[in-house]
């Protein structure tokens, strides 16, 4: 099989210059050594030439035999000159023609390097927008033609992505009026007296089935607002959010410990607040049924704002971690009773990588999830809040 090269195109432009230019030298010298030594006299030559004109017989036989010795010395001088400042000369410009070769090419390969980094920093911001054009100017050659069918391909994905996206928006908000409406009807239903029991137990049922689709598409309408860019960034401090989610959620069969310092961040506190409060209700809903706990931490760590929950409950197979991040999967048909939308950590992933985080999910030995949210750090305001929870970095409920 046979091994790619490791030589960038431009190394391999400048060594077929290059070479050829040298293999051309070669040849010219080659030719030049041919033609000279045929037009340079030989002995015999020069010994036939003194014949006719009569001077063998004038002068000593010794004479010729040295005039032969010196005309052969003279040639083989002169050939051997030229070849070596011939190949001297050879490489000299070849190290220039080498040169000049690797800055032709770079010149060249200019519009390319800039079609890589237009691709490059569009597919770091692809779950953000595909708004990005190359628009590359210059001649209509192979370069602006790739750089043209790369940005018609742009526009079709970006159309489509849109699309994809108005289409959730406005489903869910069309959805969510009659949903509203159902549960007001049923609320009504319920608590008007006199209310059979049986009537009671349905409408309860219904309230809690009319609940679920609520939050399917309150998920959803999350959804597609945290793959729409722009994001409107403010100064976040993680731990605040966890403080407050914490704050906020009710009582469980499970423990949840707290463990909050400051994780300073820029990007959108709603959002991030849905990131918490999806991996705590995430912890808690799939957990064991007793003795059961959630540990949620921030920090900061090499120059990223971290946020790791971790929670008691089933084993997890390490292959099923990364379905559990799209839309709508769960691990397995007993979590089918939870109650859940399936769309819980597919919003945690969404909304990280619009903040430029990512996000990262590992089994907990002995069962359960250990969740780490990564996002970019951000320097502190100047003035540190008072009564934050530098002085109170840790709490349990």
């Amino acid at each position: 099989m046979r091994r790619p090269s490791r030589l960038t195109i431009r190394a391999r432009l400048t060594l077929v210059h290059g070479g050829l230019f040298l293999a051309a030298g070669v040849v010219v010298i080659a030719l030049t050594y041919a033609l000279v030594a045929q037009a340079l006299p030989v002995a015999d030559r020069v010994i036939s030439t003194r014949m006719k004109e009569g001077g063998l017989f004038g002068e000593p036989a010794q004479v010729y035999g040295q005039l032969a010795q010196v005309a052969d010395s003279t040639r083989d001088d002169a050939l051997t000159a030229m070849l070596t400042q011939g190949a001297v000369a050879l490489v000299l410009v070849g190290a220039v023609a080498v040169a000049l070769g690797w800055l032709l090419a770079g010149r060249m390969l200019q519009p390319l390097h800039r079609v890589t980094d237009t691709a490059r920093r569009i597919a770091q911001v692809a779950d953000r927008g595909l708004h990005e054009r190359i628009a590359l100017a210059g001649p209509r050659d192979e370069i602006k033609e790739l750089a043209d069918t790369f940005d018609a391909m742009l526009a079709h994905l970006d159309s489509a992505f849109d699309g994809q996206r108005r289409f959730i928006a406005n489903a869910s908000h069309e959805l969510r009026t009659p949903l509203t409406l159902n549960r007001a009807l049923l609320e009504v239903a319920v608590h008007r007296e006199p209310a059979a029991p049986g009537v009671r137990e349905l409408g309860l049922t219904l309230l809690e089935i009319n609940a679920r689709h609520e939050r399917l598409v309150e998920g959803l309408l999350l959804l597609a607002r945290a793959d729409r860019a722009p994001l409107e960034r403010s100064y976040v401090d993680i731990a605040d959010i966890v403080e407050h989610v914490a704050d906020r959620t009710p009582a469980a069969a499970v423990t949840l410990r707290v463990v909050a310092r400051e994780a300073p961040t820029s990007g959108s506190a709603v959002l991030l607040e849905r990131v918490v409060q999806n991996l705590v209700d995430n912890g808690i809903r799939h957990n064991v049924p007793t003795d059961g706990w959630v540990s949620v931490t921030t920090g900061t760590e090499a120059g990223r704002a971290v946020l790791t929950v971790a929670n008691t409950g089933p084993v997890v197979p390490p292959y099923e971690i990364p379905a559990l991040f799209e839309p709508f999967r769960r691990l397995a048909a007993d979590r089918l009773a939870t109650g859940g939308a399936g769309l819980g950590l597919s919003i945690v992933l969404a909304v990280t990588r619009a903040h430029g985080g990512d996000v990262r999910a590992v089994p907990r030995p002995g069962g359960g999830l250990v969740v780490t949210v990564a996002l970019p750090a951000t320097a502190s305001p100047p003035s540190t809040r008072p009564g934050s929870l530098a002085a109170c970095p840790s709490s349990s409920r």
